[in-house]
């Protein structure tokens, strides 16, 4: 069975998945499920198992009871292309999920240090940085180094830009925001009176692109903006602190009017870090090249001499700030792979080890010469 005799398909070009993203790779991917005469399918939510899936045949509901995996990770999302059964089939099942180009992943708030996929085969990551509260530059920079070890681009969009009226503040907030994101694009938008909206529709109108922030910073209402329809539902944030009321309860895939795919995500508290020491270096990408010229080569940028890296920080070229969050995510990503990298914990233990014996004998020896 050919794949071009399956029901609603056709070429890749102007086969009826193409608005949810449909393409070349993703046929010649499907070839041996079609000739199984499984339906292709792009996932568009998830719920306890269920999963609303888009197929040449419409949109279907389909368990994943076959497709549960030992492994998180590969617990099918929003955004996986799948095979599911035919027309005909009660119920239907999802018999198989096809290999992922991107993933945006975090840690878990568990204590089991699992990672968690939030959306996948994404081109692009929008970070929503509301300017109703202050910026919290360090959260923005943990949500770039997840977007840049994701294989997506990273766009940060500054949100509700209508509630900075002072035009030269506006710029100065997004100076700072430009200097947190080096080669990352940096928007502004105001979901009210709608500056900015077509700059961000034209960023997303190829590819997916997939929603992120915290609650309350206009991510439902920005994507009912880009949809042109009130699509998701709105709430107002808090007034005290500006936070949201987490309206969005799942993640949803939908197509743009005008060409390409929104996954929109609940608001997120949690941005722990996982397995991004790629990100954290793209995301610091100035520090990783002054530490390419200092004298020694393990410099630990703390009181080394011949350290590039502080001499920067004492010359004012680089903010102390960014040194501090290079440092702390670090930490923290070494932190969270170390758990679930025995040989890599035995590494580190071993490093402690022999820093606490120089330590000691540093100690020992100036002691001796106070004697």
């Amino acid at each position: 069975m050919s794949f071009s005799s399956l029901p609603g398909s056709s070429s890749a070009s102007s086969h009826p998945l193409v608005p949810y993203g449909w393409d070349a790779e993703w046929e010649s991917g499907f070839v041996p499920f079609a000739g199984q005469g499984l339906l292709p399918g792009r996932v568009v939510r998830v719920d306890r198992g269920l999963c609303d899936v888009v197929t040449p045949a419409g949109t279907v509901r389909a368990d994943t009871e076959f497709v549960v995996p030992r492994d998180p990770m590969e617990v099918v999302c929003t955004g996986d292309w799948v095979a599911v059964d035919p027309e005909g089939s009660d119920p239907r099942y999802v018999r198989t999920r096809l290999p992922r180009r991107t993933a945006f992943v975090r840690s878990t708030s568990s204590k089991r240090s699992e990672g968690q996929v939030l959306a996948t085969n994404i081109d692009h990551v929008i970070i929503c940085v509301s300017l109703a509260v202050e910026l919290d530059l360090g959260r923005a920079e943990r949500f770039l180094a997840l977007a840049w070890e994701s294989g997506a681009q990273p766009v940060v969009v500054l949100t509700k830009a209508d509630l900075v009226p002072d035009a030269t503040t506006l710029s100065y907030l997004v100076q700072d925001v430009e200097a947190t994101a080096p080669g990352v694009p940096v928007l502004t938008v105001s979901s009210t009176d709608g500056d900015g909206i077509d700059v961000l529709a034209a960023v997303v109108s190829f590819g997916t692109a997939v929603l992120l922030g915290q609650s309350g910073a206009g991510k439902s209402t920005l994507a009912n903006a880009l949809l042109g329809a009130d699509v998701m539902e709105v709430q107002a944030t808090r007034d005290a602190d500006g936070k949201g009321r987490h309206t969005t309860t799942t993640r949803d895939l939908l197509a743009l009017p005008g060409g390409g795919v929104l996954i929109d995500t609940p608001g997120l508290r949690g941005v722990g870090l996982w397995d991004a020491g790629a990100g954290v270096g793209q995301v610091f990408a100035e520090i990783e090249a002054l530490a390419a010229r200092c004298r020694f080569q393990d410099c630990a940028h703390t009181a080394e001499p011949g350290c590039a890296v502080l001499d920067a920080v004492d010359s004012g070229a680089l903010a102390h700030r960014r040194l501090d969050s290079y440092r702390k995510l670090l930490r923290e990503n070494q932190y969270i792979v170390a758990k679930t990298d025995a040989r890599l914990r035995a590494e580190i233990r071993k490093d402690w080890k022999k820093k606490g014996a120089e330590g000691k004998a540093a100690m020992e020896a100036k002691r001796g010469r106070q004697r």
